[in-house]
């Protein structure tokens, strides 16, 4: 079963659970999944197990072959992956990184504005940054303690 197949049917699964699909990752050879979900409400160690074993039975099921699943929440520095992830957390401080030098910068930090026209809006020290979504490397929220 390929890869798109196999996170279709993670996504499937964790949004039937009502849990949002954050992001899944892997090892370099597809040994270990790793399966971030969020919950409005927050993510349980309960929601972790319980998924956990829905995934299990369900790669069973439809024979994917790996090593060992990891089901956690995204942490308080939850990765903003999707469009409607920087509209979600429209007004929370962001760190990102661009995929290309915006004036001699790739790491900038900032309130996160949300979107506009296809970019991510931040303001920050330096003024707004708008940046097109397909030009950014990574974004991550700035926990709040």
């Amino acid at each position: 079963m390929g890869v798109l197949n196999v996170d279709a049917l993670i996504e499937q699964a964790v949004t039937g659970l009502g849990f949002e699909l954050v992001v899944v990752e892997r090892s370099p050879r597809g040994r270990l999944i790793r399966v971030f979900i969020d919950i409005e409400r927050g993510v349980t160690v309960d929601d972790c197990v319980m998924v956990s074993n829905q995934l299990t039975r369900l790669f069973e099921v439809e024979n994917v072959d790996y090593d060992r699943l990891e089901v956690s929440s995204p942490g308080l520095d939850r990765p903003l992956i999707k469009p409607a992830d920087f509209e979600r957390f429209a007004g929370r401080e962001i760190r990102l990184r661009t995929a290309l030098p915006v004036g001699e910068q790739r790491n900038f930090t900032g309130v996160l504005q949300g979107l506009r026209e296809g970019a991510v809006v931040v303001d920050t020290d330096q003024g707004e940054l708008v940046v097109p979504f397909d030009e950014l490397d990574r974004a991550r929220l700035v926990p709040k303690f």
